[in-house]
């Protein structure tokens, strides 16, 4: 085909598609994808569930995207009808690439892409903890055998689990990103006070859906090993918040625990650290470490998926999954021997989103050439 993305005086039109799109790492990073595009190429999202007025409602950040983003409304899980209205959506979009992210996204656009001969498929695989269920593994193998996309890990552990599940050719690393002119250090005490966080205690952050494979509940019971001085900030939303309301409630910890949802605004969350903590059960390569530690704040993560190639070596801790003893000692280890070592420079070297888009953008080239 012969088409250059940076010589084409058209640009070329890309289509990604997620399960859901509502606030998260993965789709924040497909927002990010559309946003840092070369301004040439026409950049679209289809989202396989909700729509579009309740996820704007949810997520303002849409709302200036509007344009771009379509939504299949109708609930169901009949998946001939799902591939009709793709198969609609895709001719009237007219797409050269489709970009899909995780199994379901594969399943349907994957393989109406194919069914349509749109020239370039590439498919992401942001984690690999979902090939611990052998049905899934099995329909990933079909659907990579049917849709033939160019497959792309986001983290060097991600490739490896890929390869060692699928006997597939030329499997990509490109690394997930994050914005580093927006998540930038700034003034400990003015971010506290524009949030009204409180101004002399020690902060520890977390941020994520509330889900229990985030694993809230550890570090709020890590807590009760920690001063009374330091405080515990969760911002996040979803299905446990009830429960991990209840939880600090018993174990009397209502005055250094507080939840807050995830902000318009989370770089002044970050700024107002002192350490971020991730105490996941299950992650691919998460996005939260890596927009704290650009705002130069450390971080302590559980050694889980592809956690430790989001930490910088030099100002992190790897935590051990579902030790709540061992989050209590390394945040106090952090906090008894801060570093002088910015975790910014390790963002800026290994996951700068630019970087990461025009790695996508030469993969699209090459494909398309």
């Amino acid at each position: 085909m012969n088409i250059s993305i940076n010589s084409c005086k058209s640009g070329i039109k890309i289509v990604h598609v997620v399960q859901h799109l509502a606030l998260g790492g993965l789709e924040n990073l497909t927002l990010d994808l559309l946003t840092f595009a070369h301004p040439l190429n026409k950049v679209m999202i289809i989202s396989l569930e909700g729509n579009k007025e309740e996820a704007i409602a949810n997520w303002p950040r849409l709302e200036a995207l509007s344009d771009q983003i379509f939504f299949i409304e109708k609930k169901t899980k009949n998946y001939l009808f799902r591939l009709s209205i793709l198969i609609k959506i895709f001719l009237h979009l007219k797409p050269e690439i489709v970009h899909t992210h995780h199994i379901g996204p594969l399943l349907y656009a994957g393989i109406t892409a194919r069914l349509l001969n749109i020239p370039v498929r590439i498919h992401t695989e942001h984690d690999v903890w979902h090939f611990n269920n052998y049905k899934h593994i099995q329909l990933q193998k079909l659907a990579l055998k049917i849709t033939k996309p160019i497959l792309v890990a986001d983290a060097e552990k991600v490739k490896y689990t890929l390869k060692k599940h699928f006997l597939y050719p030329d499997i990509i690393t490109i690394k997930n990103g994050v914005d580093c002119n927006k998540f930038c250090p700034g003034n400990n005490y003015t971010a506290r006070k524009r949030l009204g966080f409180p101004l002399h205690k020690i902060l520890i952050g977390s941020a994520g859906r509330l889900e229990v494979i985030k694993g809230h509940d550890l570090i709020i019971q890590a807590m009760r090993f920690l001063p009374k001085d330091v405080h515990l900030i969760i911002a996040g939303q979803g299905s446990q918040q009830k429960n991990l309301e209840n939880l600090v409630r018993r174990l009397a910890l209502d005055k250094r625990v507080r939840f807050i949802k995830l902000l318009t605004n989370m770089p002044s969350f970050y700024q107002s650290l002192d350490l971020f903590c991730l105490p996941s059960r299950l992650e691919g390569l998460p996005l939260s470490p890596l927009e704290a530690q650009a705002c130069g704040v450390p971080c302590a993560i559980t050694d889980v998926g592809a956690s430790s190639e989001a930490l910088c070596p030099d100002s992190g801790k790897l935590i051990k999954p579902e030790n709540i003893l061992d989050i209590a000692q390394a945040l106090l280890n952090m906090l008894a021997n801060p570093t002088k070592i910015s975790p910014r420079n390790f963002v800026l070297k290994n996951n700068n989103i630019k970087q990461m888009v025009k790695e996508y953008e030469l993969l699209m080239e090459e494909a398309l050439a």
